[in-house]
């Protein structure tokens, strides 16, 4: 444990960032799941709804450093790609 003041906040603060980048990278994926499903259904209402969403929070990732701007641009056009080839 530390014993310096500024490095016991500098543990909490890192905590606090951690949880907040585990949090986004974990929506990120679930709204790229959902989408899936929803495009598996053929919902493309929803399908739609969850695609603007799933590039709103992947530039978010990214701009914050959790993902790689490729792997970003390669989800989004695959699942662009996928919600746009629906009936």
């Amino acid at each position: 444990m530390a014993n310096i003041k500024s490095s016991k906040k500098a543990i909490k603060v890192i905590a606090k960032k951690t949880e907040n980048n585990h949090e986004l990278k974990a929506r990120v994926r679930n709204l790229i799941k959902n989408c899936d499903k929803a495009i598996l259904s053929n919902d493309k209402d929803n399908a739609q709804k969850l695609l603007a969403d799933v590039q709103k929070y992947v530039d978010r990732a990214v701009s914050k450093g959790l993902i790689k701007r490729n792997t970003a641009d390669r989800e989004k056009s695959r699942l662009t790609k996928k919600v746009k080839g629906m009936n």
